[in-house]
C-alpha cells in the first residue's frame, strides 16, 4: 500500500506562512516529571507569545489522550507511540507557520530525540522542567502519585516506571522557582529563533 502514495507538493510554503504570520515556527517541548509544571509553564509561555502577535498552539498530555490517541495505554510502547504521534502532529504545525508548545512527560530520551530528527533539529527547543520527585509528589495536582504509592496505578513515571532526564537540553528549568521567572529565561533563550531570515 505505502508503495501507492504519493506526496502532494502545493503553491503556499511553510516559508509563504511564516512571512505571512510574520515569524518562524518551531516546536518547543517541554520535559519533566508529572506535577513538575509542564503545562503550567506553556500556558504562561504561550499567553506572553500571545500578547506579542505570535501564532502558536499547545499539544498537551492529558487534552490529546483524551483525543487522538485515546487508544493508547501507559506501556513502554504505547508511550513511545503517543510521542511519535506528537512529533508528527507538531511537524503539521510547524508546516503551517504556528509555534508549537507541547507539554509531555515523555519518559524516554529515544522518544524525544525522535522527535528531533523528525521536525529538525533547528526545529526543535527541548524544556527540561527539572522538578524533584519529592516536590512533585507533594503537589500532587491530580491525585496520581498517591494511587501509584496504593498500587492503584501501574506504569507510573518516577515511581513503577522511568524517567530519561535529558543529558543536555536546550534549556533547563529549575520546576521550584516561579513560573514568572521560568517563562521569562525560556522566552530569552527562544526569542532569536522567532525572527525571521532576511
Amino acid at each position: 500500500m505505502n508503495n501507492d502514495l504519493t506526496v502532494h507538493s502545493y503553491k503556499i510554503s511553510r516559508e509563504d506562512r511564516r512571512r505571512m504570520n510574520g515569524h518562524n515556527s518551531f516546536l518547543v517541548f517541554f520535559t519533566g516529571l508529572s506535577g513538575s509544571g509542564k503545562s503550567t509553564l506553556c500556558n504562561a509561555l504561550e499567553q506572553l507569545l500571545h500578547q506579542k502577535g505570535i501564532k502558536t498552539y499547545v499539544l498537551d498530555g492529558d487534552n490529546i489522550r483524551l483525543g487522538i490517541n485515546k487508544n493508547l495505554g501507559f506501556s513502554p510502547e504505547d508511550r513511545t507511540e503517543n510521542i511519535r504521534r506528537i512529533g508528527e502532529i507538531s511537524n503539521l504545525f510547524i508546516e503551517a507557520g504556528v509555534v508549537v508548545l507541547a507539554a509531555f512527560v515523555a519518559p524516554y530520551q529515544r522518544d524525544r530525540e525522535n522527535i528531533r530528527s523528525l521536525v529538525g533539529a533547528d526545529h526543535f527547543v527541548e524544556v527540561f522542567v527539572n522538578t524533584p520527585l519529592e516536590i512533585c509528589e507533594a503537589r500532587d495536582v491530580k491525585g496520581l502519585y498517591a494511587k501509584a504509592r496504593k498500587g492503584e496505578i501501574t506504569n507510573m513515571t518516577g515511581i513503577s516506571a522511568p524517567y530519561e532526564a535529558p543529558d543536555s537540553p536546550d534549556i533547563e528549568i529549575d520546576g521550584e522557582n516561579s513560573i514568572e521567572t521560568g517563562v521569562n529565561e525560556i522566552f530569552k533563550s527562544i526569542q532569536h529563533k522567532l525572527e525571521l531570515k532576511a
